[in-house]
């Protein structure tokens, strides 16, 4: 161990149980900061990506403005890979900015982040994916532009993957409507509609800087005192909608969310977040369909009340129709989307009972 005191410890996580109630942790306002930005990575087994995403940001370090200062929590969520001893070994030393914080039970990206960001000695509070990478000037850019608006709350980057492609990086707030054209394909098909393509944005020109609903959590830079007002993440959002809820929350207290076209970062993980293709749903991709439905039923509740049971209704139609449409088909793959919706259909019943109609947050981990 390089240095004992650059290890943190958070306290025995107790046993996870069913919350009804909202839980959004403080952060406090400090005097004055020791940083001008704190970076916090959250990580589950990642190891190799994680650092990759570690040199990247202190390479950014190195080019903030003479004066300026960064830190960078790494919380780990219980990874059996190495990625904790990785960190350990090979970038927490007495005068290195990396902090390393392990968890001894995978706390989900809200509670992870928020168990960094309250511990968090910055200015600006920035959250990057462990399958990030920050382009050159980066960070430098986004702690300007923090600085040079003060009603921004939270900033978001240009989102490219490895080859270069763009990737959603600004969107709407989600509605019944949007639902509806994502999961009947018009979305897709008429992308530059901004009627159809209203959700992601696609519309729009990715190079141009605009005030948007919200912004991924691959990458995001908050101002401190938003937070304060807000409170931190909703840890009832195990994974998924909790930057959705975040950002709603801090619009509704008259901050902006604005994204940046010149921060640019690289997310390696879109790569595998397109439509399913496998002929047969795994067990992970399953249970990464059952947490998106749990945290979207979660969403709806707190935000729209009633209308959660209008989405639980679209789902229903819509994968009920496609299995309707596919089950008979001569075509194997035809019949596996088919068999495929069905899986759906169980899911969501299985969200809705879990969540009692979006009404509480399961026991987590999920």
């Amino acid at each position: 161990m390089n240095s004992a005191a650059a290890i943190l410890h958070p306290p025995q996580t107790p046993p996870p149980m069913a919350r009804a109630a909202g839980a959004c942790p403080t952060v406090k306002l400090l005097p004055s900061y020791e940083f001008a930005v704190t970076v916090i990575v959250v990580s589950f087994n990642t190891r190799d990506l994680l650092r990759d995403c570690i040199q990247s940001i202190l390479a950014e370090c190195d080019r903030l403005p003479a004066g300026a200062a960064a830190e960078v929590l790494i919380v780990d969520n219980a990874s059996t890979d190495g990625s904790a001893e990785m960190v350990e070994y090979e970038f927490v030393a007495p005068h290195s900015p990396v902090r390393l914080m392990r968890s001894d039970v995978n706390l989900g990206f809200a509670s992870a982040n928020n168990l960094a960001m309250e511990a968090a000695r910055g200015r600006y509070l920035v959250l990057l994916n462990s399958d990030a990478l920050f382009r050159p000037g980066a960070l430098r850019l986004a702690v300007q532009h923090m600085d040079a608006n003060t009603t921004v709350g939270v900033g978001g980057a240009r989102l490219l993957s490895p080859q270069g492609e763009w990737q959603p990086s600004a969107r709407a707030f989600p509605t019944l409507w949007h639902v509806f054209v994502v999961f009947s394909g018009l979305a897709s098909r008429y992308p530059r509609s901004r009627i159809f393509g209203a959700f992601d944005r696609t519309w729009a020109s990715p190079d141009l800087q605009a005030e948007v609903d919200w912004v991924p959590g691959a990458f995001s830079i908050m101002r401190r005192e938003a937070l304060v007002q807000t409170g931190l993440f909703d840890e009832r959002f195990f994974l998924y909608c909790e930057e959705v809820d975040l950002c709603r929350r801090v619009k509704a207290k008259g901050f902006r969310v604005i994204y940046w076209p010149d921060v640019v970062v690289t997310h390696i993980g879109g790569e595998s977040s397109r439509q399913l293709t496998t002929l047969k749903l795994s067990e992970g991709d399953s249970q990464v369909v059952l947490w998106r439905m749990r945290a979207t039923l979660l969403y709806f509740r707190k935000h729209h009340g009633f209308r959660v049971w209008g989405f639980r209704a679209l789902e229903d139609t819509m994968h009920t129709l496609r299995w309707l449409r596919n089950r008979s088909s001569s075509d194997p793959e035809r019949r596996h989307r088919g068999q495929e919706a069905k899986v759906f259909l169980s899911l969501m019943r299985q969200a809705w009972k879990e969540t009692r109609g979006g009404r509480i947050s399961p026991p987590q981990p999920w």
